[in-house]
């Protein structure tokens, strides 16, 4: 097993380091003095964020927020990104849906040594697929990811998409107090169930905020559950917006419905009709308000519908020729208590328990797949409650469900129902050793996660 060599940081020369504050230490996301070595830096450090009006959170985020800075990158070019870590705790980025080599995944000892405090890594990766992905560590993710290091990574299509306006909304429910301080991230009565909810619901950082759109126009929003838990039931009653794309991939244009289940980790990209000025309309999350967005006036001319996005180039998988691979999702009780030897672990595929402390988990993959073979993995939930599955490195197609009805499209997460089985279908493409895991992130720590190896 091969690690590209971690560098020693030298000090803060041209890091775009903005200074110190009441707030906490504070950075932002700039040019760097040497572009020919990177495009962008994205420092991890401690910030404090008022989510409770009056109070302080001692928060963690990449240049200063949490959740962070939003990263725009075009389809087909390079992402030459430099991470500093200035967090007591070691740390990667994991580029989420992104399909990219194994030596730019973030995985501490498979693809890369964690980045301790003081250091810094280039990640370097060209970008194949347009969409709307995010970051995040895969080290202590819990707790990381929990305190907020998680932002979104936006790759604009090649040609013009006919939007003329564009929104990012970061969905994040945080595990804080009335008063600002964070409570347990993962508990165990819950991580042996749905997962450990958090109490304060944002987007954007923000709760419950209003978003003023021109009135007439038609908007992208890009939603994304950057969440350890909670999948969110997205529904906009009265809105005249459809879905445009899934977790980066494009769809045939279509209606919304009364709602759609967005899982942690997962992203849906919409277009909406702004109403006229004056007028609000809700977004939810079941029957709760997640935020408004209320009609501006505009002086220009009523937007249309743009046509469908173009497709992104991932290989279509042969159902003809496609090899069939079965994967159970169980909740183990014989596996249900912390011991002496490790961390607890309550959940298991085929019947293997993924141990977060043990570093050689990596070198025994559950499944071994030939570079380029067409496969169809067939997904079983044996439980009661639902597990957003995603794969790194690779797309997937999504064919079919004995629960619900599926159209047929690409994605790097699917949100796995109690009780389900769905089958999802893919080309081997990218070789490598990579993980396969629920997106809960209490569930991947207790045990439902595995490794997929492509030789």
């Amino acid at each position: 097993m091969s690690f590209t060599r971690r560098q020693i940081l030298g000090g803060l020369v041209g890091l775009g380091v903005v200074g110190l504050g009441a707030g906490g230490v504070r950075y932002w996301l700039g040019k760097p003095m040497f572009a020919d070595t990177h495009d962008y830096e994205l420092i991890a450090a401690p910030v404090d964020l008022e989510l409770v009006a009056g109070h302080s959170t001692p928060a963690w985020g990449y240049n200063g927020q949490a959740p962070g800075m939003e990263l725009r990158v075009r389809q087909g070019d390079w992402l030459r990104v430099r991470f500093v870590n200035q967090l007591e705790q070691d740390t990667t980025v994991h580029w989420h849906g992104i399909r990219l080599p194994l030596e730019m995944d973030g995985v501490p000892y498979l693809s890369q040594l964690p980045v301790k405090k003081g250091e810094y890594f280039d990640y370097r990766f060209l970008v194949k697929d347009a969409g709307s992905y995010w970051y995040h560590p895969h080290t202590s993710s819990s707790e990381q990811l929990g305190r907020g290091l998680v932002g979104p990574l936006i790759v604009e299509e090649r040609e013009p998409s006919g939007f003329q306006h564009d929104h990012t909304l970061v969905l994040k429910t945080w595990h804080i107090d009335e008063e600002g301080a964070f409570t347990a991230f993962s508990v165990p009565r819950e991580a042996a169930r749905e997962g450990t909810r958090g109490r304060l619901t944002t987007i954007n950082g923000k709760p419950t905020p209003t978003l003023e759109l021109p009135s007439g126009q038609v908007v992208r929003l890009r939603l994304l559950n950057l969440d350890n838990t909670v999948t969110y039931r997205l529904n906009m009653p009265e809105a005249d917006v459809r879905i445009y794309a899934l977790d980066g991939h494009p769809v045939e244009p279509r209606p919304l419905g009364e709602e759609y289940w967005l899982g942690p980790g997962m992203r849906i990209d919409l277009a909406l009709k702004v109403p006229e000025a004056g007028v609000e309309l809700p977004l939810r999350n079941g029957p709760l308000r997640l935020a408004t967005f209320k009609g501006l006036a505009s002086e220009q001319p009523a937007g249309e519908w743009p046509a469908a996005l173009p497709a992104n180039p991932v290989p279509e998988p042969d159902l003809e020729k496609a090899e069939t691979i079965g994967f159970n999702f169980e909740w183990s009780a014989t596996l249900a208590k912390p011991n002496d030897k490790g961390p607890a672990k309550y959940w298991q595929i085929n019947g293997q328990a993924w141990d977060i402390s043990d570093k050689t988990c990596t070198d025994r993959p559950i499944a071994t797949l030939k570079k380029d073979g067409h496969y169809i993995f067939e997904l079983r939930n044996m439980a009661q409650y639902q597990h957003p599955i995603h794969l790194h490195g690779m797309a997937f197609k999504v064919i079919s469900s004995n629960r619900r009805k599926i159209i047929p499209y690409f994605t790097d997460t699917f949100l796995l129902g109690k009780n389900e089985t769905a089958r999802v279908a893919l080309v081997a493409d990218n070789p490598g050793t990579w993980m396969f895991h629920c997106h809960v992130i209490d569930h991947m720590e207790t045990g439902l996660m595995a490794a997929i190896a492509v030789v």
